[in-house]
């Protein structure tokens, strides 16, 4: 028997257009001599929905959605998830279903047992958990017999905080029953993040080797929002190695023979984590312009690496044509950064414009100077100058329809180093959870096959050039130090001792803790950041603006 994996890319809400292509790619599974053919988690409507799952219509037009299409689906079985209404009172309405059809009726469904709360997720928000019976549930076509998991349920062991363990319910139900299961199938919505790849296969060769049957697992490919989700379908045999792969970051069918246990592609080598973050960061812009309705966009070019960094993004998410670089020099501005500035833009083969600000910050000196006469100069100026960009490069967005991106990157958010209504204004945050030192490796994958980023703009040392002389490490810890321990505190949970206990000096870690909790006010108006690491700066981390824990 032949089985296909589809990971497709939705449109949240948009469920003829979803539908659509559902349809499709059933229709070439078909075609590939595929008896079933399994699409992601929640694949009606995409996945997450959030609080449109609140809203009644939304749940009226999926189940029309749905029921059309039913009638609309080839002659084999079709695998995928939905959101199904829970009846009788007391606890949620919804469940996170998968179901199968055959022809024109659904002859399967489960419910998802394991519905995360942590970081990113807040599925029991929305959704009533299935029964621990479900595990007992199998799918069977033509006499053969499939387990069925929906993410979460083969991550129990990983996340730790779940009581019940789906894998193992449905391991003790085949011994009991004297099951034999062809395979396990797992319809997933697991979004990016650095190094998942190789965590992905070394959960699901586990799951391979307790329940003795091949692994199939789905996921879903697009960006939705901060979300990347970047596909990598894969196929694990009985004993743990992976015999074929999906394409990573992009809409692929993947066949799997259940006989010979052969894939239609080979499994890839694991990415290194440059090609890895830099094409979900692609695939995050490129989906996050085009489903909010923009086809451009514009963003300022310092001659910095971070602008530089971003904009090469964008170049390969939407074409040079749809990108448009602006240098806004002031009287601070070196003319290397200008140089630096205009010759990225020849490399990449976009747009390019110059605004000088000087004579606009003069104008806003001379308003001020009254009311600041006998006091000194100090950041107020500095964030002038980001101001005045802010508002011009806004002005550009609104007169010519293109989303202005914001070019900060995780490690000058963290401490603050960004200015509100400044370098702050923008649509889309691309390298907001990108840490400077991945900043620079990210850069040097950019140029792997010749220089696109001027070697200078990798090489100079960062500034933000808002005052004379001025240099990033005047005010901050190198940048390898810097990461490191915002990737203890951000990342692995770490307080100020634990930190130090990792040979950092103390007053340093103090300071840098100081500016990440006295800055949370600045973040929280902050673009939406596209998420690359374990935990980004966004909904995913909650924390009170308002607060004096020290630790």
């Amino acid at each position: 028997m032949k089985i296909g994996l589809v990971q497709y890319n939705p449109l949240i809400g948009d469920f003829a257009h979803n539908c659509k292509k559902i349809v499709s790619w059933a229709t070439k599974a078909q075609e590939a001599g595929c008896s079933l053919v399994v699409f992601p988690e929640l694949a009606v409507s995409g996945y997450p929905p959030l609080d449109l799952l609140e809203r009644s219509v939304f749940i009226e037009e999926h189940q029309a959605a749905l029921d059309r299409l039913l009638g609309e689906l080839p002659g084999i079985d079709v695998m995928f998830g939905a959101v199904e209404k829970r009846e009788g009172k007391g606890g949620r309405a919804l469940y996170n279903s998968v179901l199968v059809a055959r022809e024109g009726r659904v002859v399967y469904r489960r419910r998802k047992q394991l519905l995360p709360t942590y970081d990113v997720f807040d599925e029991s928000r929305y959704f009533e958990p299935g029964r621990a019976e479900e595990s007992e549930k199998f799918y069977t076509l033509g006499g053969t017999t499939f387990g069925v998991t929906i993410c979460e349920d083969v991550w129990h062991d990983e996340v730790g905080h779940y009581a019940l363990s789906p894998v193992s319910g449905m391991v003790e139900s085949c011994r009991e029953k004297n099951i034999s299961l062809a395979a396990v199938i797992n319809i997933s919505a697991s979004p990016f993040q650095r190094g998942k790849e190789a965590q992905r296969r070394r959960i699901f060769a586990e799951s391979a080797l307790a329940l003795g049957a091949p692994f199939l697992y789905c996921n879903q490919v697009g960006g939705q929002d901060s979300l990347i989700f970047d596909g990598g379908s894969l196929a694990i045999s009985e004993r743990g190695e992976v015999l074929g792969e999906a394409a990573s970051c992009a809409e692929d069918l993947l066949v799997y023979d259940t006989e010979s246990q052969e894939c239609s592609a080979p499994p890839r080598p694991l990415a290194s984590p440059e090609e890895s973050v830099y094409q979900a960061l692609v695939l995050g812009v490129r989906d996050y312009i085009r489903k909010c309705g923009f086809t451009s966009v514009v963003l300022g070019l310092s001659g910095g690496i971070d602008s530089a960094l971003t904009a090469a993004i964008a170049v390969d998410a939407l074409g040079a044509e749809n990108v448009q670089g602006v240098a806004l020099p002031s009287q601070y501005s070196s003319g290397g950064s200008y140089d630096d500035a205009q010759s990225l833009a020849e490399n990449l083969g976009c747009d390019f414009k110059m605004i000088p600000i000087k004579d606009l910050f003069y104008a806003f000196e001379s308003s001020l100077a009254p009311i600041f006469t006998g006091l000194e100069e100090d950041v107020t100026e500095q964030n002038l100058q980001a101001r005045i960009r802010g508002n011009l490069l806004m002005a550009l967005s609104n007169k010519f329809n293109k989303l202005l991106l914001t070019t900060g990157n995780k490690s000058e958010m963290a401490v603050g180093y960004c200015t509100l209504y400044g370098d702050m204004n923008g649509g889309l945050a691309v390298i907001s959870d990108v840490p400077k030192q991945l900043v620079y490796a990210l850069s040097r994958y950019v140029n792997r096959h010749g220089e696109i980023i001027p070697e200078n703009t990798i090489s100079k040392p960062p500034s933000a050039e808002l005052k004379p002389d001025q240099c990033d490490q005047d005010d901050l810890p190198d940048y390898d130090v810097l990461d490191r321990v915002l990737e203890l505190h951000l990342e692995d949970g770490c307080g100020c001792e634990e930190i130090v206990a990792h040979g950092f000096d103390r007053q340093m870690v103090q300071d840098v803790l100081r500016r990440v909790r006295l800055n949370e006010y600045k973040r929280k108006q902050a673009a939406v950041g596209l998420k690359v690491t374990s935990k980004a700066f966004g909904y995913g981390r909650r924390f009170p603006n308002a607060q004096n824990f020290r630790n």
